[in-house]
């Protein structure tokens, strides 16, 4: 198998296994109890909070538990939105946002709010001011990710969160971080944002666990009530498994974040000078984005070639793995539209990736392109 489809899902690190394994078989408590194997259960997940609070130069009190990103955004989002929406009712955000924010964002729409959503300029750039001028004395939220699931752009979300607090600080800075966390060093504080959103199974962890940062002072209303948990933020019995595979996973990757960065340049380049030897093949990712994804556009429609090289055993996406096969309206927003949408690839790495897997996958993109029809 040939799997470049990273940014939908990684496969699970050993540590991360064990970690889970560990904690399903040896130390299966409630954290929630109060005798000793729930003692022992909290005790590791909040090993697991300061891990990812550490990462990301925050306090464990910053860092709430979810179940992936997906509720992480919903949290900040509609939190935000029942902590202070009585008497503001704009959010600002980008276009490009993952559906997780941009179909929460309609849903607020429905119930009253006004989004103002921001589309990028030429050559897919988004500039600060944009976001400026789009924000007033009615807007308690502004809301941007840091990289693209679906393209790789990078977007200015610590110039923007800067400027917009500079002008209006009382305005709530939301980041979904799931595609940059691990993979760009950063810190909460430099990118100025208030709620940060992350993804354990997109970092080599477990399918089931994420967090949201939550910078000290903000208020958010839970959307999930009950007994209590996470400082009554998010109910639920936390997952204990999940949660000690995701601190494991950034345990063992993020003293290297830098080196694997530059393992996945020097893929991305490689890759590209492969498929620049396709007449056929154009490459949508800017030079400058993350390289990890690689969004390409081939003449065959997406889903025809998508499972043409799954029969060679090589696994790629047609786009978003949360739009299940549906184009999102993402790629139009940085000009891949008609049939460069139709064809259009995502190529995603990990620093494991190799060459010679890309020298596969170039070379059954390249038959597939001369030998299957539609």
């Amino acid at each position: 198998m040939i799997y470049l489809d990273n940014a939908a899902t990684t496969k699970p690190c050993d540590e991360a296994v064990e970690a889970a394994v560990k904690m399903m078989k040896e130390n299966f408590g409630n954290p929630s109890s109060l005798h000793r194997a729930g003692l022992d259960a909290q005790l590791e997940m909040d090993r697991a909070r300061k891990i990812i609070a550490d990462s990301l130069g925050a306090e464990s009190s910053n860092i709430i538990f979810t179940s992936g990103a997906t509720e992480s955004s919903n949290l900040a989002l509609r939190g935000a939105a029942a902590a202070y929406g009585r008497r503001k009712k704009r959010i600002v955000a980008s276009a490009v946002e993952h559906a997780s924010v941009d179909e929460t964002l309609t849903a607020l729409e429905k119930s009253g709010f006004e989004v103002v959503r921001i589309s990028p300029g030429a050559g897919g750039k988004f500039e600060p001011a944009d976001f400026i001028s789009a924000c007033n004395e009615d807007t308690f939220l502004v809301t941007m990710m840091l990289v693209n699931n679906e393209t790789g752009h990078i977007l200015p979300v610590k110039e923007t969160f800067s400027a917009v607090k500079r002008r209006f600080p009382d305005i709530i800075t939301h980041s979904d971080c799931v595609q940059a966390y691990m993979k760009i060093s950063f810190r909460a504080s430099q990118l100025n944002a208030d709620l940060i959103s992350l993804s354990g199974h997109k970092i080599h962890a477990v399918k089931g666990a994420g967090a949201l940062y939550i910078k000290k002072g903000i208020r958010l209303l839970p959307i999930v009530t009950g007994g209590k948990q996470e400082k009554g933020i998010r109910s639920g019995t936390e997952s204990t498994p999940l949660i000690a595979a995701f601190g494991a996973a950034v345990e063992k990757y993020s003293g290297d974040i830098s080196q694997r960065w530059e393992r996945a340049a020097e893929l991305k380049k490689y890759l590209t000078e492969k498929l620049a030897e396709i007449p056929e093949v154009t490459i949508n990712s800017p030079e400058d984005g993350s390289p990890y994804i690689i969004n390409i556009s081939q003449p065959k429609r997406s889903e025809i070639m998508l499972h043409y090289l799954e029969g060679s055993g090589i696994y790629v996406s047609s786009g978003s793995a949360c739009s299940k096969g549906q184009q999102s309206g993402v790629p139009a927003q940085f000009g891949i539209t008609g049939k460069a949408a139709d064809g259009a690839l995502r190529i995603s790495l990990s620093s494991e990736t190799t060459e010679s897997e890309l020298d596969e996958f170039a070379s059954a993109l390249k038959n597939g392109i001369e030998k299957v029809r539609g």
